[in-house]
């Protein structure tokens, strides 16, 4: 699961950056304003990639899909791209457990072989 939730969030680093270009050209919006809001999101996409296994890693990851979604009001493609990597989080979670629980049980098979071959 952490691979595929990483690489997930990865994308999502570089679609942040770029949507903090695009904010750039609103008038309304100042320079250091559009990018503390994107630095900040920038670097819990960073920091989550180590999280990801640890409590809370994965309710995170889907407050910063939220958060992702709800900048379409400032950058309106931004509803589309953040749906896209939400429905991205969502297979990476899901099918990222799956992969786990049959290295899981995969391994527990192959401990049994060893045993009954010792």
């Amino acid at each position: 699961m952490r691979t595929l939730c990483a690489s997930t969030l990865i994308g999502e680093f570089f679609v942040i950056g770029f949507a903090g270009l695009v904010a750039m050209k609103d008038p309304d919006l100042s320079a250091g304003t559009v990018w503390a809001v994107s630095g900040i999101a920038m670097l819990m996409c960073v920091l989550l990639c180590g999280m990801i296994t640890r409590p809370g890693g994965i309710a995170l990851g889907w407050a910063l899909q939220v958060a992702l979604v709800a900048s379409g009001f400032v950058v309106p493609t931004m509803f589309f791209l953040g749906a896209v990597f939400a429905a991205l989080w969502w297979a990476s979670v899901h099918y990222g457990r799956k992969i786990d629980e049959a290295k899981a049980r995969f391994a527990a098979q192959a401990e049994a072989l060893a045993a009954d071959a010792a």
